[in-house]
């Protein structure tokens, strides 16, 4: 959360949950969903961004998220639907969708 206050893009999100605070602990398809109530949307109207590939980007896409994978050199290839390299990229990224 510090990273998206930092960046000055909360605005940009109707919705920010943080596992931990939740009591859920990533891949739960249930932290998910629970975005997804919340904002109440379908999946396919719902982006998920995030550093692990398993955790993050493979997770919301199982629930039929859009999942955008912010690079990480320690991982190889990542299969997502968007790729970024920096947290700054997601306001370019948003409006293109």
């Amino acid at each position: 959360m510090d990273n998206i206050t930092a960046l000055g893009i909360e605005e940009y999100f109707e919705s920010i949950l943080i596992s931990e605070w939740e009591g859920l602990k990533k891949p739960d398809p249930e932290i998910f969903k629970r975005s997804i109530e919340q904002l109440k949307v379908s999946p396919s109207e719902s982006i998920f961004i995030g550093d692990h590939p398993e955790n993050d980007v493979k997770a919301a896409r199982k629930v039929g998220m859009k999942g955008i994978w912010k690079r990480d050199f320690q991982w190889g290839n990542v299969e997502a639907d968007i790729i970024i390299d920096g947290l700054e990229e997601i306001p370019l990224v948003i409006r293109r969708m």
